[in-house]
C-alpha cells in the first residue's frame, strides 16, 4: 500500500492542484542534454553491483509549467532519462548455464571473475513533478531552483560487454579455468530482470533569459530512484541515479488571470 502511494504522489499532486491552473501563466518547454548516470550499490557484500562508474547518455523533455505566483510554479514534465552505469576491468559475474558442466555436482561457485569492459545501458520514462522557485535577478535574467517526486517506467536495458579474458575461480584471479581466454563480446537485453516501475526525487538549478514571451534556459541536477532495480537479489541491488545537465526554450501560452 505503501509503495503505491509512492508511486502516486505526483499524480495526487496534480489533481490537488487543478483548481489553480485555470488561473495560472502557462509555459510550454523542451529542453536536451546530457545525462551522466551511476549505478549506487544497496549491498558491498555481493560483488556484481560493487564497482561501477558512470557513464553518458542523452536527456531529454517537454514540460508545462503552471506560474501560481510571481515567484512560485508548479511543473510536470515527460523526461527520457538515460541511466545505468560502466565496469572497467576485473569484475564478477554469475556462472553462466554453459559453464556449469565444467563443474562437479553441488561445486558449482556463486561468481566467476574476468578482466573485460561492461556497461548497463538502462532508460526510463520518467515524469517528475516540480515544485518551482523563481529568484528574480533584474533585467530578463531568472535563477530558480526546482524539486519534487518523480515515477518512471523502464523503456529499455541492456547490458553490453566487450574484451577477452581467462576466467577465474577467485577474485585474487590466482585460479584460472582450463578453458583459455574468451571473448566477451555480447550484448544482451535484462529488461525482464529489472522492476519495471522506480520511484524518487528530482531537481535542479537553472537560469533563465526572457524575451516577449520567449525563454531560453540552462539547468543543472540531478535524480535519484529509491527502488532497487534488480527483481532477484542475485544479480545485487542497485539504486538508479543521474547528474543531468540541458539547455532549453520555453514559449508562454497563456497569462495568469
Amino acid at each position: 500500500m505503501k509503495a503505491t502511494l509512492h508511486l502516486l504522489t505526483p499524480f495526487i499532486t496534480l489533481f490537488l492542484l487543478v483548481p489553480f491552473y485555470t488561473q495560472a501563466q502557462v509555459d510550454l518547454g523542451v529542453k536536451a542534454g546530457l545525462s551522466i548516470p551511476n549505478l549506487t550499490s544497496g549491498s558491498s557484500a555481493n560483488p556484481i553491483n560493487s564497482g561501477y562508474s558512470s557513464r553518458l547518455g542523452p536527456d531529454f523533455a517537454i514540460h508545462a509549467e503552471f506560474h501560481l505566483t510571481d515567484q512560485f510554479s508548479i511543473q510536470p514534465q515527460l523526461e527520457y532519462s538515460s541511466q545505468g552505469g560502466q565496469k572497467d576491468g576485473k569484475q564478477a559475474f554469475s556462472v553462466p548455464a554453459e559453464m556449469v558442466p565444467l563443474f562437479p555436482p553441488g561445486q558449482v561457485p556463486q561468481y566467476l571473475y574476468a578482466n573485460y569492459k561492461s556497461t548497463a545501458k538502462i532508460n526510463y520514462l520518467m515524469l517528475p513533478v516540480l515544485a518551482k522557485y523563481h529568484i528574480p535577478l533584474g533585467g530578463n535574467w531568472d535563477f530558480y531552483v526546482a524539486a519534487g517526486p518523480f515515477v518512471s517506467i523502464v523503456v529499455s536495458a541492456k547490458n553490453v560487454t566487450s574484451g577477452t579474458s581467462s576466467i577465474y575461480l577467485d577474485e585474487q584471479q590466482t585460479q584460472a579455468l582450463p578453458t583459455g581466454p574468451q571473448s566477451f563480446d555480447k550484448e544482451v537485453d535484462i529488461k525482464d530482470e529489472l522492476h519495471k516501475a522506480n520511484w524518487g526525487v528530482d531537481g535542479h538549478v537553472g537560469f533563465a533569459y526572457k524575451f516577449g514571451r520567449s525563454s531560453v534556459f540552462i539547468e543543472g541536477g540531478g535524480n535519484y530512484g529509491f527502488v532497487n532495480i534488480q527483481k532477484n537479489d542475485v544479480n545485487g541491488k542497485n539504486n538508479t541515479g543521474a547528474g543531468v545537465v540541458v539547455l532549453g526554450y520555453a514559449f508562454q501560452i497563456c497569462q495568469r488571470k
